[in-house]
């Protein structure tokens, strides 16, 4: 457990002024808009505001609220994920996503684009936050086995999609 030795004010503004760019930038890379991104993250502070008390125990507060955030924003592209089937459905009309730029094969983000949410997150928090399976499992509430077979999953998926047609020099 930390000490706790300040004002929860103080430490709250602290927290936030520092994980902020982090956690807006995590959810860029799993949702891909900044808007839905702020909005996630603004609700997981408000969250934390009213949890302080407690969450200000835990080792890592940071974590908390990056999970809290995560998980929402995972949701939230399921539930457009959900209406937008639903929409093709209805109107007869299969809804187009467009791939990758075979241009730009190393666009990593129009790749991540490809995977479904939970995936995505999964792949992000691994690969980019450098967080280890243990503690995505635990940050996302889900067994390590899910996570492990989400990682493989996406790596599959990404395989093809993040190929190099590497030009040898003095080789045509």
């Amino acid at each position: 457990m930390r000490e706790i030795d300040g004002d929860p004010a103080a430490e709250v503004a602290a927290l936030y002024r520092r994980t902020w760019p982090r956690l807006i930038g995590l959810l860029v890379s799993v949702g891909g808009s900044r808007a839905d991104a702020e909005e996630i993250a603004q609700d997981a502070y408000v969250k934390l505001l009213d949890r302080w008390d407690k969450i200000r125990r835990y080792d890592d507060p940071e974590a908390w609220v990056r999970a809290v955030a995560v998980r929402a924003l995972v949701s939230r592209l399921r539930r457009q994920q959900v209406a937008t089937r639903a929409l093709a459905k209805l109107t007869g009309r299969a809804s187009e996503v467009p791939g990758p730029d075979e241009e730009d094969a190393l666009d990593v983000a129009a790749a991540l684009a490809q995977l479904s949410p939970a995936h995505r997150a999964v792949a992000v928090l691994y690969y980019v936050m450098d967080l280890p399976i243990e503690q995505i499992a635990d940050e996302l509430q889900l067994p390590r086995g899910t996570v492990k077979s989400r990682l493989a999953r996406a790596r599959q998926a990404l395989a093809p999609l993040l190929v190099v047609d590497e030009e040898v020099p003095g080789h045509a």
